[in-house]
């Protein structure tokens, strides 16, 4: 069994009137439901879009460095992530395409080592 990554882009979800986005909460919420009756779901989460509230931990430097705020400036920052773990990548694909669909925009899936 290998572990997918299939998240999105904040940017990827585009501007849509507060009612879209309440239509796409149950669909979501259902693919999750299935993923875990499958028993393929590990872990799957939204984050915070508020990135005043994010910070950066850095060690590389032999000291421990905490900063608020990103690690580099970015245009597009991370807005969700499900983790699976399948048998092969058609059926990451599959339950990538029914998350994109669930969640009414794009995702990208990546195998996790």
């Amino acid at each position: 069994m290998t572990k997918y990554a299939i998240y999105f882009m904040q940017q990827w979800v585009g501007d849509h009137p507060a009612e879209w986005y309440q239509g796409r909460v149950e669909p979501s919420r259902a693919v999750v439901r299935d993923m875990e009756e499958a028993g393929v779901l590990v872990f799957a989460g939204g984050l915070v879009e508020d990135m005043d509230l994010a910070f950066s931990a850095d060690g590389t430097s032999g000291e421990m460095v905490v900063s608020d705020g990103p690690y580099t400036e970015v245009t597009e920052y991370l807005g969700g992530i499900t983790v699976i773990e399948v048998p092969d990548l058609d059926t990451a694909r599959t339950w990538a395409a029914r998350v994109a669909e669930g969640c009414g925009w794009p995702q990208e899936v990546r195998e996790i080592k």
